[in-house]
């Protein structure tokens, strides 16, 4: 067991270290784009399914509150956390639509979404990015594998930070790690910290 453990820190931390420099800069694109965005008054909206629902959370949180210096709260809210919202939806509509329908109204042109699917595949994700489109918003994906139909959709002015994984687990490590890499990003360019 403890020879397991030692190699999921492994398989981990190479994987991390062999993605850095391919990520890099397209999590520079996706920080300056969020940042843009906060600085006209806009708001980030974050979306995913199990875990990449939890990544959401955490992305928003760190904005609303602080990453790790303190700062005024920046505008950001995971569209996976009111349940009434989401079951009526998913209810009325279908599930494919929670987060789109809710992007259709809380999104304005200017605005970023953070649609997170490790596949690229979960229908509702892409239908938010979809509806984002309509709403003239920015989407930065968060995907892995081959970036799946979420990473066929996206135009020019969109950002695919796509892990070349097949592991869930390790894709939704780096993910963390890029929500992180955001976080600081904002938090540096608005604070002047000096890198």
């Amino acid at each position: 067991m403890i020879e397991r453990i030692i190699g999921h820190f492994n398989e981990s931390a190479h994987l991390k270290l062999d993605v850095a420099e391919l990520l890099a800069p397209a999590i520079a694109s996706a920080a300056d784009h969020i940042l843009q965005c906060f600085l006209r008054d806009g708001k980030a909206l974050a979306c995913g399914n199990g875990g990449s629902a939890a990544d959401a959370q955490h992305f928003s949180s760190e904005m609303v509150n602080r990453f790790e210096l303190d700062r005024p709260g920046l505008p950001a809210i995971a569209l996976t956390t009111d349940t009434s919202t989401l079951t009526s939806i998913a209810n009325d509509f279908s599930y494919e639509q929670v987060f789109a329908r809710q992007v259709s109204t809380l999104g304005q042109p200017g605005d970023v979404l953070l649609a997170i699917s490790t596949s690229g595949g979960s229908p509702n994700i892409v239908a938010a990015a979809e509806a984002a489109r309509g709403r003239d918003m920015t989407v930065i994906a968060l995907t892995g594998r081959d970036g799946g139909k979420l990473a066929e959709q996206l135009s020019d002015r969109d950002v695919l930070i796509c892990v070349p994984a097949d592991s869930t687990a390790r894709i939704q490590e780096i993910h963390l790690l890029t929500i992180h890499c955001l976080c600081d990003a904002v938090d540096s360019a608005l604070l002047g910290v000096e890198t």
